[in-house]
């Protein structure tokens, strides 16, 4: 982790429609933002050329810059278009269709008619080799080595691009599978990767674990191949610092890592954007907070209790089963870009299926015909009709009201009855998500203020946030480039993990004991390879525990040291009252299993710090348009430029603040203030 000197610090964000830059200099207060369509067949076009741009406007040198990070959609992207490379699997004999029978449920319950994806591994490309380990160690049958050469020439003649080898019970005892990939590694050409589940993240449930890393082996190649280009081209630029990649669990890591495990990066953008609003939401003050990160293709959703954001150790991705920590953001396709569209039964819906970068919503006048919610939020008046992003993408209201109208026709309405429409399904999407992140899992909305960014959240949030009883909307300085911000101010990370599947009680401490020893060497080693110093290092440990007998674990901190009889009773006290906030109960009877011990490995890097605003008169309004709130109505509303506003101006609705990354909407009854850190502070009054 070796620290260039240099003063500038550059974070990015690549989304389905822009990519986000922010560039802080140390020693000032003012970050220099950019923003610039997406290049989705080339993501890294737009990374380069808006690192560029971004440096050009300011007259900075590349040279200055000594970090720079940026989450990425390479990986999820390159999975839902099944272009990832050719994998073969080597798995334990009589294991080979594991992959397809999977857990034999289905991924809706109701929807006889949904099936799961094609396996990433065709049949044909699923070797069996004689093995066996008990759950025990025992060996119950050896590794046929022999087999495993004739295999290495079936896969040479398939010409795959890596081969993942799983094999039962290698969470806990990996000699057999780190034999066969030596094997295989002696017999292939170095062109073919060879990978180990246990080395992806040796965590029990054989289908999730292989998965994974099937998952991880098809991202190899596309990863490694953007990665490489993008190395490339930052240095091409004169920057020497080499770019840190955003993972799904937050923070970062180096392209080394990524390169070998790119699939920790799949869900990065959102997870970035969570770190940002963590930051930035408890600085000022709030922190139990819900997110709403609304971009062109989607809207992320997350939940914040004092300031932590809550992980998930198991999620989908592209329909595939993902056993990583990743933070808990639930996504739903509903973004500016999201197309309107009438299903069979003749009702109106929004998405998922989304207009993107190109050709974009009607109004972008780039080739796009339907109407998107962007479309809908322009009839209304609620966005700028003439042009975005600081008068750089020109607007074309006429169109957005032809795409509207079309639909309008076909559902035998009002033009502006149907925008008001598309915006209150697109809402009802995202009130749907928030509810299964919040009352399913026990909380109030109301509890909660509303943290929104990306370039489309501010327009929809109090709709949201009115709906579920939600009483404060925050909407920070630059909510379109926070995943940016986010992934600017975050440090390395790793996670590591051994199970152990002991009770919870004296006896079991020799053998956790020996666990945790095993992982801190991991994590220790981890450091050392980046090179991190001893001051900025830190280890956050947990345990994975339930009752005995039940399927799922719940993951409570481990703050002590080594097990002992105090670190026991702490254990079981946190345990049973996250059973109770979760499940409605707890039974102290009960015999508690330690499953699993993990630990979480930071490095911090130096963060540009939140800046406050200046002080300044109160901003008047630059101009004044009619906009529609409700039904039937248009309302002249003031609208106001961001840079302009002061700390402490208090704005009552109906308002519009205009600023280069969103548009930000205040209604009728509703009153914004202005806080010291340039957080727009909604409070909502009756409905």
């Amino acid at each position: 982790m070796t620290e260039l000197e240099g003063r500038l610090h550059i974070g990015v964000d690549v989304g389905g429609t822009f990519t986000d830059l922010v560039v802080t200099i140390d020693g000032e207060n003012r970050p220099t933002l950019h923003k610039l369509p997406s290049t989705p067949e080339r993501p890294d076009r737009a990374i380069i050329d808006g690192i560029r741009e971004a440096l050009a406007a300011r007259g900075l040198a590349a040279a200055e810059v000594s970090h720079l990070a940026h989450g990425t959609t390479v990986g999820t992207n390159a999975l839902i278009q099944r272009r990832g490379g050719k994998v073969a699997l080597v798995t334990s004999e009589g294991f080979r269709d594991l992959l397809e029978i999977g857990r034999q449920t289905r991924p809706r319950v109701y929807d006889i008619h949904l099936d799961h994806p094609k396996p990433l591994v065709e049949r044909a490309l699923r070797l069996e080799v004689t093995e066996r380990r008990l759950a025990d160690g025992t060996v119950h049958r050896s590794l046929d080595e022999e087999r495993l050469r004739e295999l290495a020439e079936v896969i040479l003649r398939e010409e795959v691009d890596c081969v993942v080898v799983c094999f039962l019970h290698s969470y806990a005892y990996p000699d057999h599978e780190r034999r066969a990939v030596r094997i295989l590694s002696d017999a292939l050409p170095d062109s073919i990767r060879i990978i180990a589940s246990s080395s992806v993240y040796p965590e029990f449930r054989e289908f999730e674990r292989l998965s994974t890393a099937v998952l991880n082996g098809a991202l190899l190649t596309t990863m490694g191949a953007y990665l490489d280009r993008l190395t490339g081209e930052v240095s091409g630029l004169g920057i020497r610092a080499e770019p840190k990649i955003s993972q799904s669990a937050g923070g970062l890591m180096s392209v080394e890592m990524a390169r070998r495990f790119p699939v920790r990066a799949s869900l990065s953008g959102p997870a970035a954007g969570v770190l940002g609003a963590a930051r930035r939401a408890a600085t000022a003050g709030y922190r139990d907070v819900i997110t709403l990160d609304m971009g062109g293709t989607s809207a992320d959703v997350s939940l914040l209790r004092d300031a932590r954001p809550t992980e998930v150790q198991e999620r989908t991705l592209a329909g595939f089963p993902l056993r990583l920590p990743a933070l808990d953001v639930n996504a739903v396709g509903a973004g500016g870009g999201s197309i309107a569209w009438i299903d069979q039964d003749g009702l109106l819906k929004v998405g998922p299926r989304s207009a993107g970068a190109a050709p974009g919503p009607a109004c972008y006048a780039a080739g796009g015909t339907e109407a998107t919610v962007t479309d809908a939020n322009v009839v209304l008046g609620r966005l700028n009709d003439t042009a975005l992003l600081d008068g750089q993408m020109p607007i074309d209201r006429s169109l957005a009201r032809a795409a509207v109208e079309a639909l309008a026709g076909a559902l035998d309405l009002g033009t502006e009855e149907t925008a008001l429409g598309i915006i209150r399904v697109a809402g009802a999407t995202m009130v749907k998500a928030i509810r299964s992140i919040s009352v399913e899992r026990g909380h109030n909305p109301a509890g909660f203020a509303l943290f929104v960014y990306g370039g489309a959240g501010p327009l929809h949030a109090v709709d949201v946030a009115r709906e579920l009883e939600i009483g404060t909307v925050i909407v920070p300085p630059n909510p379109g480039i926070l995943c940016a911000d986010g992934a600017l101010a975050s440090g390395l990370r790793n996670d590591f993990v051994r199970t152990v599947l002991q009770p919870l009680d004296p006896g079991a401490i020799p053998a956790v004991n020996a666990a945790r020893q095993a992982i801190a060497a991991e994590a220790a080693a981890w450091f050392e390879s980046e090179g991190v110093p001893g001051s900025r290092r830190s280890l956050e440990w947990s345990a994975d525990l339930r009752y005995l007998g039940q399927n799922y674990e719940i993951q409570v901190p481990w703050r002590g040291q080594a097990l002992d009889r105090e670190a026991i009773g702490a254990l079981a006290g946190a345990f049973h009252a996250a059973h109770e906030q979760q499940y409605g109960f707890a039974s102290e009877v009960e015999t508690i299993q330690l499953v699993s011990v993990k630990v979480k490995s930071e490095a911090t890097l130096p963060a540009p710090p939140i800046p406050r605003l200046e002080p300044g008169p109160a901003a008047a309004p630059a101009g004044e348009r009619e906009a529609v709130f409700e039904r039937g109505r248009r309302r002249p509303s003031p609208v106001y430029r961001r840079g302009d506003l002061a700390p402490g101006q208090t704005i009552d609705g109906p308002a519009i603040v205009e600023q280069l990354d969103t548009t930000v909407i205040v209604f009728p009854g509703d009153r914004m203030r202005v806080d010291p850190w340039g957080n727009l502070v909604i409070s909502l009054g009756e409905d």
